[in-house]
């Protein structure tokens, strides 16, 4: 069954199914809007089940969103989601109810905010932190072509933690003008949330005396016979030293921001009648949203993080079944394991993460030596950086980040890592295509940016055991950074009871011995190359198969060697070709005037959309079949 056979039935919906706009929505009374997202979260939830994709932080914005489209005139008022994974309500509200089956799914609709998908998206995310940013360049945009319209951020407490929010928020009162802030507080990222931010926002719900008091003042000046004006504006300077010794919310205000709440972000009609009375508003203004991560659904309710995101009940496409090789254990509980065994061997072992214990497999380290475990929130430059000052003390810490998030940290593993030639080592997962996160968190580029960084080592095993010997190695080693890069992928092969072994840094292993082709793959790609050998050889082709296990440095005695025995050189990876591993060897063999023709095969220079990892793979050519049809054509 493909995506245009599927059907999915509206009409047992009252409201929903003559939801068309939010226009629509417009025309229903609240307590009308009150069934009709009920209606919004059963359809999610039957949804999601079967699509699979992110249940919980849609289902705790549904009352919000619905409140949002009725107050507010979108698309000309613009809402600027942060990562955008809590905004299928909006998207079903948005024209995309009859299409929202299709989230996350192989030519479906993106799982995230996306300005090519619906004019109601007014800026794309994927990543934490961005909306305040996107939003005052909107709201500068408004205010220099003189338009009207309203923009609104919603943000998540968990993206607070991530310094691009306050960046935006230090630049908001230089705008001028309206500007609304929705911070939409459950207490959650994808795990519960950390630090003095999050412990902020709790003392804000917690300490109601700061607004008791300044009512009370307020209204007491209010009924003085004569002087009303003067009285107030002593009540303003009254209220001040107040607020420094009552309100936590002080920090907002610092900004230039107007604070408002905490509000219940599941009573609708406070909502609608808040939102109402701020919309025209000529002043930036922050509303503190109280809402509940996976609301209407009880497991969901009680397990955040687990429902965060989930895999689908059965596949919506026959097409789209993730193989895994016969294995079902991941990359990520590998490193798991990895890191455990390591911690318990070297003392000087600590594992960071940003705000992804449970994505990055850490879970049961965390347990066994919290003293050793820290999460910074969602702040990659401040995990690299806080590494860094850990390194430099002696320490060897993990660095376990996904591919795509470690971007966000580039100056930081130049500036404050290689620079200083510190050992910090990086666990980089979902390298490659991630499948239905999509563009936004295919980690495509890493060999690219890492390669042109001085002092420091790549590498990137093909299975679990390879796995452990890089971590080992690199733990060895003290003189360099360490990458090592892994898909979100199942391992083919993982021994509990094995020893690490300390590998050779540069050498590669030889997987075949063959005639005239050389193809150097990395990482699990030569999985794939091996698979694609009986096709070849049904073609009279017999290649050598080196699998380049350290992709920075490598011994260059190899590739020499290799240059000399064979007419012609493939490389496979999964990663981008525009400064990857196959631009690397061209240049080489090229410097060298070596006489053999390089043939490149790899993720070509576009974004690649969200489908599952497999059917992404074949449509690059990155399956067996591709690969032997990419050396077929090749050599021929």
């Amino acid at each position: 069954m493909n995506l245009n056979e599927q059907t999915i039935n509206l009409e047992e919906y009252k409201y929903l199914s003559g939801i068309d706009t939010p226009a629509d929505i417009k025309k229903l009374s609240v307590d009308e809007l009150k069934v009709l997202c009920e209606e919004i979260r059963d359809h999610i939830i039957k949804v999601v089940y079967k699509t699979g994709g992110h249940l919980a932080p849609s289902l705790g914005a549904v009352e919000m969103t619905v409140a949002m489209h009725y107050v507010f005139d979108t698309p000309k008022d613009k809402l600027v989601w942060d990562v955008g994974h809590q905004a299928y309500s909006h998207k079903v509200l948005t024209g995309r109810k009859n299409s929202i089956n299709t989230i996350r799914q192989y030519k479906g609709i993106s799982g995230f905010c996306k300005i090519s998908e619906s004019e109601y998206d007014a800026f794309g995310a994927g990543h934490a932190s961005t909306s305040i940013s996107a939003a005052v360049g909107l709201a500068a945009a408004r205010n220099l072509k003189n338009e009207k319209n309203h923009v609104i951020a919603i943000i998540g407490d968990g993206s607070f933690t991530g310094g691009l929010a306050y960046e935006g928020l230090n630049n908001i009162s230089s705008i001028g003008g309206q500007f609304l802030v929705i911070l939409n507080d459950n207490e959650m990222s994808i795990s519960p949330n950390v630090g003095a931010m999050s412990n902020y926002f709790t003392r804000i719900v917690r300490s109601p005396k700061y607004i008791y008091y300044k009512n009370r003042i307020w209204n007491s000046l209010r009924y003085l016979p004569a002087g009303v004006r003067t009285f107030r504006k002593l009540g303003h300077f009254m209220l001040k030293p107040l607020k420094k010794i009552l309100s936590p919310n002080i920090l907002f205000e610092e900004f230039g921001l107007r604070y408002y709440g905490p509000v219940d972000g599941h009573n609708l009609s406070e909502l609608i009648m808040i939102f109402k009375n701020i919309r025209n508003q000529k002043y930036p203004v922050i509303l503190h949203v109280k809402t509940v991560k996976g609301k209407g659904l009880k497991k969901a309710e009680k397990n955040p993080t687990q429902y965060h995101g989930i895999s689908p009940e059965k596949s919506v496409n026959i097409d789209e079944i993730e193989k895994d090789n016969n294995h079902n254990h991941p990359f990520l509980e590998a490193f798991g394991k990895i890191a455990c065994e390591l911690a318990e061997k070297y003392p000087e072992v600590i594992a960071i993460t940003a705000a992804m214990k449970d994505g990055t497999g850490l879970i049961e380290y965390a347990e066994k030596f919290k003293k050793r475990y820290f999460d910074v929130g969602i702040a990659e430059g401040h995990a690299v950086t806080f590494a860094g000052g850990l390194a430099a003390e002696g320490f060897r810490p993990i660095v376990a980040i996904y591919s795509t998030f470690l971007q966000r940290a580039y100056d930081h593993i130049i500036h404050d890592i290689t620079l200083q030639n510190l050992p910090v080592i990086f666990a980089l997962d979902r390298a490659g295509l991630v499948g239905a996160d999509g563009p936004t968190h295919h980690g495509n580029f890493d060999i690219s940016y890492l390669n042109t960084i001085p002092n420091i080592i790549v590498a990137a095993p093909r299975n679990g055991n390879e796995m452990r010997d890089l971590f080992y190695t690199a733990i060895e080693q003290k003189k360099k950074a360490f990458a090592i890069r892994y898909p979100k992928d199942s391992w083919v092969e993982f021994d509990s009871d094995r020893e690490g072994k300390i590998l050779e840094i540069g050498s590669w292993e030889t997987i075949e011995e063959g005639k005239k082709i050389a193809i150097i793959s990395i990482g699990t790609m030569t999985n794939n190359v091996i698979e694609s050998l009986p096709v070849l050889q049904n073609n009279g082709i017999n290649p050598s198969v080196f699998h380049a296990r350290f992709i920075k440095p490598f011994n260059e005695d190899i590739l020499r060697e290799i240059a000399k025995n064979h007419k012609y050189i493939i490389t496979i990876e999964e990663n981008s070709l525009e400064g990857g591993f196959g631009t690397k060897i061209m240049q080489f063999v090229q410097n060298n005037n070596l006489k053999t023709h390089v043939y490149s095969h790899g993720i070509p220079d576009k974004f690649i959309e969200h489908g599952s990892r497999n059917v992404l793979l074949r449509d690059i050519g990155l399956d067996a079949q591709g690969i032997a049809d990419f050396v077929i054509k090749s050599v021929r």
